[in-house]
């Protein structure tokens, strides 16, 4: 009975271990090199452009899907998410840990980003550049264009002429009042910022 009961069939298993030796093959490794060739799901990358901003070796100036309102509500929400706190909200590299101190970046409205191609952005989100980290884990590859777009649509706000305007729109020539009336209610930022939880619960991303 006692020798029945210390059988090792579940525990002493027919399998290696990692990197554990092997007499089966001559070099004595049980973990075997990758098959030549071999590409992990999900990691085709067919679409080079897509997934380096580049044309061999010059950086893009098209986006590489269409721009639409919905893809640049998300550029919006990505955005004030992972860039404003140094870019801030306008572009203007004012944001709030600048003004506690950090290294002030660039403002996205002077003539040099402006004419940058949008391939730049996306190396430097996805490498880094300077001072700032590369956010490839932290936003996905969609995300980035979608920042990129937005970041195009901020510096057309802060530049735009009474000429880009289409034929037959009014122009008010009077500056919104952005600030809420007094006594009203400050509109929830909920739905402009996204709620944090449901971003670390979407893709488990963080600041």
């Amino acid at each position: 009975m006692l020798l029945g009961g210390c059988r090792l069939d579940m525990h002493d298993q027919p399998k290696y271990k990692p990197l554990r030796m092997s007499d089966f093959y001559a070099d004595k490794r049980s973990e075997r090199p990758i098959i030549e060739g071999t590409v992990a799901r999900g990691q085709l990358k067919e679409d080079t452009y897509f997934y380096t901003g580049k044309i061999g070796n010059t950086l893009g100036e098209e986006f590489p899907f269409p721009i639409t309102q919905q893809v640049l509500e998300r550029g919006r929400q990505r955005f004030n998410i992972y860039c404003s706190p140094c870019h801030s909200e306008l572009g203007d590299g004012n944001g709030m840990i600048v003004q506690r101190g950090l290294r002030r970046p660039p403002s996205y409205h002077i003539e040099r980003l402006r004419k940058a191609p949008v391939g730049h952005f996306f190396d430097v989100i996805t490498n880094g550049f300077g001072a700032m980290p590369d956010y490839a884990v932290q936003i996905p590859v969609k995300d980035r264009w979608a920042i990129i777009a937005y970041i195009r649509a901020l510096q057309a706000s802060q530049n735009a002429t009474v000429a880009d305007v289409p034929a037959g729109t009014p122009i008010s020539k009077t500056a919104p009042n952005l600030q809420p009336s007094e006594g009203a209610p400050m509109e929830s930022t909920k739905g402009q910022h996204g709620d944090a939880g449901d971003v670390r619960k979407e893709s488990g991303e963080h600041k």
